[in-house]
């Protein structure tokens, strides 16, 4: 069930929408504006082919007043019929100059200031990948952590289908975007608050629950740890283990706003469709 909409619009979230699936691209077919001036924040793995993600921006940019883009480990993907055959860096470009055709928001763009019930805030799409620092339980260095996850045979598609070029490791394309970012965030206007959006968690907290813990290795950077409270955040979006919830860190909620895998949310029941960020419940 929507909560109550705001007059003045309201700041919506989601994310891992996998239109791959014939029953996710309706579930993204009937995502709607509550009002006329919502904002939607897109948190990442909308799709894997060119073609898929292309679609499902610009039926979403065609909708709300503003869409903000930031890309998860499905879209940097290079599948071997997708008729885009770009890798890493290059990929990532492509699709920043998609959005920006379709007047979406990336993380290479100025960060807006939503004015709307509960701003004014600094929306800031981030992009910032994993450095495998999330260590698999018993291990103590991430050569080490990622070892046992072969071991196990808990390994993520990322190392067969995400290419780093022109980077030497995902990891150390992580650090470069860390960096970049977060000399981005220390130039905000330090008396407006912030949601931070990522498509991995910025702490490891969300993924202690995951059922296979060496998976946490491919969900964030210890990097970016304290940024909730460092950048003032008044909220965190992010997505990546289809695990929607809300969770609170240092007074700040986190909200996972994903909407997962057919096989994922139809045993639920359904799945939880666009997530109110903005104004906050009991606001």
């Amino acid at each position: 069930m929507s909560l109550p909409s705001s007059a003045s619009g309201n700041l919506l979230a989601v994310s891992d929408l996998h239109v791959f699936y014939r029953e996710n691209r309706k579930v993204l077919e009937e995502l709607l504006p509550w009002t006329p001036k919502d904002w939607l924040i897109v948190a990442g793995d909308v799709g894997e082919l060119s073609t898929d993600i292309e679609w499902a921006l610009a039926t979403l940019a065609e909708r709300f007043a503003r869409v903000i883009w930031v890309p998860g480990n499905h879209e940097l993907w290079t599948p071997r019929d997708d008729p885009l055959q770009l890798r890493g860096v290059q990929r990532y470009n492509h699709l920043v100059r998609l959005c920006r055709g379709l007047g979406i928001t990336t993380p290479e763009d100025p960060f807006p200031v939503w004015a709307g019930a509960g701003g004014p805030v600094v929306v800031a799409p981030l992009f910032l990948l994993y450095d495998y620092s999330f260590l698999a339980p018993g291990t103590t260095t991430p050569e080490e952590s990622l070892a046992r996850a072969y071991e196990t045979g808990v390994v993520c598609t990322d190392e067969m289908m995400l290419h780093p070029d022109p980077y030497p490791s995902r990891a150390a394309w992580c650090r470069a975007r860390v960096e970049t970012t977060r000399d981005r965030l220390a130039q905000v206007d330090p008396d407006l608050p912030t949601v931070l959006v990522n498509h991995w968690p910025l702490t490891r907290e969300p993924t202690r629950i995951l059922r296979y813990p060496e998976f946490a290795q491919w969900c964030g950077t210890e990097h970016s740890a304290d940024w909730h409270v460092r950048f003032r955040a008044k909220a965190v979006v992010y997505g990546h283990l289809h695990i929607p919830r809300t969770t609170v860190e240092d007074g700040v909620p986190f909200h996972e706003v994903s909407i997962g895998y057919p096989r994922e949310w139809q045993p639920r029941g359904g799945h939880r469709g666009l997530r109110r960020i903005l104004p906050a419940e009991g606001a």
